[in-house]
């Protein structure tokens, strides 16, 4: 409605400072010449841009006494009274400027907005749908893309769904509508209507890259992802500089572990836009699945360079040292996670263990102290403290710490097997064979936590007789 773009050039400024003076004679009356009507319209807006609303509308109400039958005047009016809240009096507007035109869009659109700012959904559908009825062609869809808009605000995802789907039965190259119904087929989850609607529009024509690129996106909505990715090639064939087809079809060949694949659609999406961390970080994922950690920590450094303050990439590119047992590299990249995310207990834990496989067992089980800490009824970290403090020998500790485990998490046979092991380290033999027999009962499969923490262990007769015992009941 007013222009954004305030022109401040040193000739405009002279012409606005010329007709500002001469319309403030006309506020007070004084005879001067007559205005046309984009004259006005150049005041209205300055006011407007500068922050003087008021005195916009007193401009616009002057307008009106000069070109009475001016539309753009009545919808100026009708925009001002909205921006400053007074819904009634620009309905009011409206509704006079209704009696003396025939219906214009902008009016129509107009009124749809205030509807919807007094929260009037309902009403404000009923009077576009009945508006739609009166129009046809790029009107028409104008208007029902403004109900689409107001079905959005009410959360009504079925009708937004419908609408733009109308639209695109009545226009299949309108490309507002296409772009949209691409989300709203997912958010609606109409994948499968989505699916019918875009291979009509294709059969009508073959050629139109966004229809085959959201039957690409709503394959991939149901978990199709060979389909969706011969939609995308179809899309790239015709357009190819789109883009997300790339990005879209690049997530699909991840899905299906196509890692080559989807290195190459990544790439092209490079070179097509500007660069960005989540693709670079997609490369490194990519790269790390295929156990090329050098080349995954290229990719994850050059997203840090862009996203320097992302913690979970300086956790990847440990994790990629973390596999190739560089530990004092990974505590490195680990320590950065943290650095930036203190609450993250899985941080914790990383550091934890590689400083456990670095022997530093009392700053270990720091770390761990402070992931239990953090999150007291994560299973997972009450474990690694209770690990750590048996591999160093804390084995009072380690019950003690087992035992408090107890009132924040529900217990496996996981801690089973290690109360059972830091009673034979503590020389408790009958209770700790008690224990495993317990753990054995539960969940046999995890005896290697036994093998993992003290392998001699498993060579005591009473235990292989256990274990023997177990394998022949077959549990």
């Amino acid at each position: 409605m007013f222009d954004d773009e305030w022109n401040e050039d040193d000739d405009f400024a002279s012409s606005i400072e010329e007709l500002l003076k001469e319309y403030e004679s006309i506020k007070k009356g004084e005879a001067v010449r007559f205005w046309n009507e984009q004259e006005f319209e150049l005041v209205i807006d300055y006011f407007y841009q500068n922050n003087q609303e008021a005195e916009a509308l007193i401009a616009c109400e002057i307008a009106l006494v000069h070109h009475p039958f001016s539309s753009e005047f009545y919808i100026l009016k009708a925009e001002l009274l909205f921006q400053s809240q007074k819904y009634r009096q620009a309905i009011s507007v409206l509704d006079e400027l209704d009696t003396k035109e025939q219906l214009i869009i902008e009016a129509i659109i107009l009124r749809s907005d205030i509807l919807v700012a007094q929260l009037k959904y309902d009403q404000a559908a009923m009077y576009l749908e009945q508006m739609a009825q009166q129009f046809t062609g790029k009107d028409r869809i104008e208007i029902m893309l403004e109900l689409a808009e107001v079905y959005d605000e009410c959360e009504q995802l079925d009708a937004v769904f419908d609408i733009l789907k109308a639209i695109l039965e009545m226009d299949p190259s309108n490309e507002e509508a296409l772009h949209k119904i691409c989300y709203w087929a997912d958010f609606a989850e109409k994948q499968e209507e989505s699916i019918v609607l875009h291979q009509k529009l294709i059969d009508q024509s073959p050629y139109n890259a966004l229809a085959w690129f959201n039957l690409g996106s709503a394959y991939q909505g149901l978990k199709l992802y060979e389909k969706a990715i011969d939609a995308y090639e179809y899309c790239v064939a015709i357009d190819d500089k789109f883009e997300f087809a790339y990005r879209n079809m690049a997530d699909a060949y991840m899905r299906l572990k196509w890692y080559d694949k989807a290195i190459e659609s990544l790439e092209k999406n490079l070179e097509l836009g500007k660069p960005e961390d989540v693709i670079f970080e997609a490369i490194g994922h990519c790269f790390e699945k295929k156990k090329n950690y050098p080349q995954a920590r290229h990719y994850y450094l050059e997203a840090t360079r862009l996203n320097p303050t992302d913690d979970g990439i300086y956790f990847k590119i440990g994790q990629t040292y973390a596999m190739e047992n560089e530990w004092e590299k990974a505590l490195k990249q680990f320590g950065k996670a943290y650095e930036l995310n203190k609450e993250n207990v899985t941080y914790c834990l990383a550091l934890g263990n590689c400083l456990l496989a670095l022997n530093e067992g009392v700053e270990a089980i720091a770390c761990f102290l402070t992931a239990v800490k953090l999150k007291t009824n994560f299973k997972k970290s009450w474990l690694a403290l209770i690990r750590c403090l048996y591999l160093f020998g804390f084995y009072e500790e380690a019950q003690e710490q087992l035992l408090e485990s107890r009132n924040f998490c529900e217990q496996s046979a996981d801690f089973l097997y290690y109360h059972s092991m830091i009673l034979f380290a503590l020389g408790k033999t009958k209770e700790a064979m008690i224990k495993l027999e317990d753990a054995l009962e539960e969940a046999p499969r995890k005896l290697k936590i036994v093998e993992e923490l003290n392998a001699d262990i498993m060579h005591r007769k009473s235990v292989i007789d256990l274990v023997a015992k177990y394998k022949k009941s077959g549990k």
